[in-house]
């Protein structure tokens, strides 16, 4: 028998990848009740407004909250279905941090009935959807969960893992495949009914370890070629090569896509995620510690680089104009950015005087602040400096006329014009 519809959703978490999957969800006639920890955040939302950047959401946000098929709380309501996007980081050693969905499920199994569907979407270590029901199972003794009642159980678990660029997240949440991994065939069958309510791309059921793992591949695959392109950009500098130039060329071959390389990896997936690998295979993931090992090389790399070209002044202080701290272009998301790593390791230097320029926030990290580091406008960090270190290719920077920078630049993304194809 055809299970019922959904009318109601419930999303935990409601940032970069919450945020909008509860404003689609909405946009779809849903009733959507968000959950997040952060006050301000709630506030906004019921507001009409957004808390990040990121294209189009502003308008379907203030659209769903108009119409009432979008609100936010502090804590979970009862509902048909939960999604779980909440962050899954690292902590020391590259171990994984799952306290986060501990705390969701934790959250939401007060308020579990029988036929409810809970999806975990954020990227996390093999098994992790598993422990999640567990963690359900112990909260709520008196309903079956599907690790030993099967597709007979009364709550249904899946994960279903984001793959979308940020800057396009609304056009990709619709239209990219989803790849969806029930810890039963009826748990699969009921989160693909979820999400073929706002996704054009196909719907493709597995298991849940196998949905979790083919996350962290995906982005384990761009870790490595990161790295490639990364290393190759310190060996055509020391052998006064133009990496971009070499790059545009070698990919003129047609199965050879190398990708660009940059001041290191950053983001909340391909920085993280290639460790969770790791963590559950030590001894047999040395190509993703040596890929590691170069991208967390290349900041210091940066640095180096910086304080070269500081020796050619005789002032006894520089100005340096940082532009770009986020950790991708056109969007505001710092983080494990390598930008701001950079930055924040220049800034104890007391020969330097940052100054850093991004488009997309209205002030900086007060951990980053701290250190004495300013944000300005573009025109005023320009006309304060004495060399220029290009470490984000943001739109304004990509657009506007180099030839009217007069002092040195650092670019470490093949912005500057000579460097197009």
């Amino acid at each position: 028998m055809t299970e019922p519809l959904f009318s109601t959703v419930s999303v935990i978490g409601l940032g970069y990848i919450g945020l909008p999957t509860a404003a689609v969800l909405a946009s779809r006639g849903i009733i959507v009740r968000g959950v997040d920890i952060n006050a301000q955040a709630v506030d906004t939302i019921n507001s009409g407004g957004i808390h990040i950047v990121e294209p189009e959401l502003d308008i379907l946000v203030r659209a769903a909250v108009q119409t009432g098929t979008l609100t936010a709380s502090l804590t979970p309501s009862p509902a048909d279905a939960f999604l779980v996007a909440v962050p899954t980081p690292f902590t020391e050693g590259h171990a994984p941090d799952v306290s986060y969905v501990k705390a969701a499920a934790l959250a939401i199994a007060p308020v579990l009935q029988h036929g409810n569907l809970v999806i975990l979407e954020s990227t996390s270590p093999v098994g992790t959807t598993e422990q999640m029901a567990q963690w359900l199972a112990e909260a709520r003794p008196d309903l079956t969960f599907p690790q030993t009642a099967g597709d007979g159980a009364d709550i249904r678990i899946a994960y279903c893992p984001e793959r979308v660029l940020p800057g396009r997240v609304i056009h990709e949440l619709v239209s990219n495949d989803r790849v969806i991994g029930g810890m039963s065939t009826a748990c699969a069958a009921r989160a693909k009914q979820l999400y073929q309510i706002f996704v054009r791309g196909e719907c493709i059921t597995t298991t849940a370890r196998t949905a979790e793992m083919c996350k962290l591949t995906e982005n384990a695959f761009r870790f490595v070629n990161i790295a490639f392109a990364n290393e190759l950009s310190m060996i055509c500098d020391q052998l006064n090569i133009d990496v971009w130039e070499l790059i545009r060329l070698a990919n003129r071959h047609p199965r050879v896509n190398v990708l660009q390389p940059g001041p290191g990896v950053g983001g909340h997936c391909i920085a993280v995620d290639p460790w969770f690998i790791v963590h559950s295979a030590p001894d047999i993931s040395p190509l993703l510690r040596a890929a590691g090992a170069v991208n967390h090389t290349k900041p210091e790399w940066v640095k180096a680089k910086v304080m070269a070209m500081v020796e050619q002044f005789t002032k006894p202080v520089v100005t340096v104009a940082c532009l770009g701290v986020a950790f991708k272009a056109d969007i505001d998301d710092l983080r494990e950015s390598p930008s701001l790593e950079i930055v924040e390791q220049l800034a104890g230097n007391p020969r330097l005087k940052l100054v850093v320029n991004e488009p997309n926030i209205t002030q900086l990290p007060a951990h980053v602040a701290a250190l004495g580091v300013t944000l300005a406008p573009l025109n005023e960090a320009l006309a304060q400096a004495d060399m220029v270190l290009l470490l984000v290719d943001h739109a304004p920077y990509k657009k506007m006329d180099w030839s009217t920078v007069r002092v040195p630049v650092l670019d470490t993304k093949g912005v500057l014009p000579s460097r197009r194809g």
